[in-house]
Formats: C-alpha cells, structure tokens, sequence
C-alpha cells in the first residue's frame, strides 16, 4: 500500500496507473475531503492530516507535491511560493508520518538536478556537492526538510529528477508545437548540458526505490547518456521530421523571463550520471534520447 501525494500530477498519475495494475493499493493524499471508497486520505501541507485516524497502514509514501518551477516567471513571491511549497511541505509530511500509529518503511520524496546547480560543465553523480543558485539551494533544504521521518527509522530517498520527457506534460509537450511548426532551434549557445529522463524510467526509477531496500540518501533519475542543447534539438526535429533552424537567443530569454529563471531553467546546464540506479542494477528502458523519442513520438 503506498501513499501518494501530487498524485494528479504527470508523474503521480503514471506512478498510480504502474503500482495498480501491478497490483499495489494506492492512497491518494489529497487536500481538500476525501471521498469515501475513492482511495483518498486527506492531508494539509501546512497542518498534517486532519484526521490520523483516518490513514491507512502504509507500506512507503511518494512525495511529489510542489509549485512548478517554470509555469511562471519568477518574482520574489512566486520563488518564495516554489521553495516553501517544497520545504514545508515536505517537513510536515515527514513529521505527520513519523507520528502516526505505524508509519510507513520508507519515504520517497521528489527533488531535483538542480541541487547540483546551473552552470555544470564536467559530469556529476550523487557524491557531487551542491552548486549555485537559487534552485540548487531550495533542493539542499528540500532534502533536509524530511529529517523528521529519518530521524524516526524511515527509509528515506531522496529521487532528483532530470528533464522529464512526456509528450502529456512538462518541458516536451512545451516544445512539440513549435518543433511540429518547423520553428525550433536551439537554445542560447547549445552547447549547455541536458540530462533527462523517459516518463516510464521515472516510474521504473520510483519502483525500484520501493523494493530496495539499500537505496537511501540522494538517487540521479536521470538516462546514462545526457546531451547537448543542439544535439537534442537534432534529435527531436529528425524524431518529428522537420527542420531546426530558428534558434532562441540568449539575451531573449532574459528578456522573457528575467536573468536568473533563464539562467537556472531554460539556459541551465547539467551533466548528471545515474550512478546510483546503475549500480542496483536497474534496466533502463530508454538508454539514448534516440530511442526514447522514438518511443513517445512514434
């Protein structure tokens, strides 16, 4: 039986649809009322569960609950809104579970490659320290902010993901239109690092830190073959056949969206290794971008 919280999100939804079909029961962690028979337990970010009585016996919890980083531009209210939606729900979620009756084995909470900050240019792996910048910051008090649940014996991972690539959602279903238009290019330079993920490696990354018992502490969901700005531009105009020669200018992504969010999101360079998933054996589906794109644009 595993909690869920961002269980409507783009991850959550694949991750609800994976564990039952295989067969696992899945609480929802919803905020407002719960429904009866629907799966839901209701929960506040801010004040725990309203009523802990009302929590079934689970066996791990997923946390994925947290405002979008590029929905919208970055003003000091809405950075403020990113970290503490992460930060404090996060602290509250592990302290919730810690007190109840019997808490859960293990906790898995969502982070992110930007704890190993924005300007990478050299590969990094888990035993990387943290880089600069405003996103790499909110990751490293993201993480310690489930100290409370590790303190109380749970087994908690801490999944930093990568580009998460999904024609339903996130940064691939931004970039669809424009590529399908024959509008796409690369950005800024090109030459900044990618390191993304397939959606069902993301699932798979989740389900193998359910069962592994051994996989605590900081885990890359990343693919083993990060690339290039222009090489994934490359990739995905072949995947869709269509040209890419409209590249974006740095300087108009400022423009757009300030210096600092063009800088940590769209600008950000990264080359993360999996290093961890590699060595629990785990079976990427999706080794090269390639491949991946070949299987979600099919």
């Amino acid at each position: 039986t595993v909690g869920i919280t961002g269980a409507s999100g783009l991850i959550g939804t694949a991750l609800t649809h994976f564990l039952t079909t295989g067969g696992h029961r899945v609480v929802r962690f919803v905020r407002g009322p719960a429904r009866d028979g629907a799966g839901e337990v209701s929960w506040d970010p801010r004040s725990g569960f309203p009523a802990p009585d009302r929590v079934p016996p689970l066996d791990a919890v997923i946390h994925l609950a947290g405002a979008g980083v590029a929905d919208r531009r970055w003003t000091p209210q809405r950075m403020a809104l990113i970290r503490d939606s992460r930060v404090d729900g996060t602290r509250t979620l592990a302290r919730a579970l810690a007190a109840l009756a019997h808490p859960p084995r293990a906790l898995l909470c969502a982070s992110a490659i930007g704890f190993y900050g924005f300007d990478g240019q050299t590969p990094v792996d888990e035993t990387a320290a943290r880089g600069g910048g405003f996103l790499a910051a909110v990751c490293e008090t993201w993480e310690a902010a489930a100290d409370p649940a590790r303190d109380a014996g749970l087994r908690v991972a801490h999944l930093r993901l990568g580009l998460v690539l999904s024609p339903a959602g996130g940064m691939l279903r931004t970039l669809l239109p424009v590529f399908r238009a024959g509008a796409g290019g690369t950005i800024g330079p090109g030459t900044q690092g990618m390191s993304w993920i397939g959606l069902d490696d993301v699932v798979g990354a989740f389900h193998c830190a359910l069962f592994d018992e051994a996989l605590a502490g900081p885990m890359n969901v990343t693919a083993p073959g990060p690339v290039s700005n222009a090489d994934f531009t490359r990739a995905l105009g072949q995947a869709l056949h269509r040209p890419t020669l409209v590249p974006v200018p740095a300087v108009a992504l400022r423009l757009l969206l300030g210096r600092q969010m063009a800088n940590e999101t769209a600008l950000s360079s990264a080359w993360v290794r999996p290093a961890r998933l590699e060595a629990a054996g785990y079976p990427f589906r999706h080794r090269t971008l390639d491949a991946a794109l070949a299987h979600y644009l099919p």
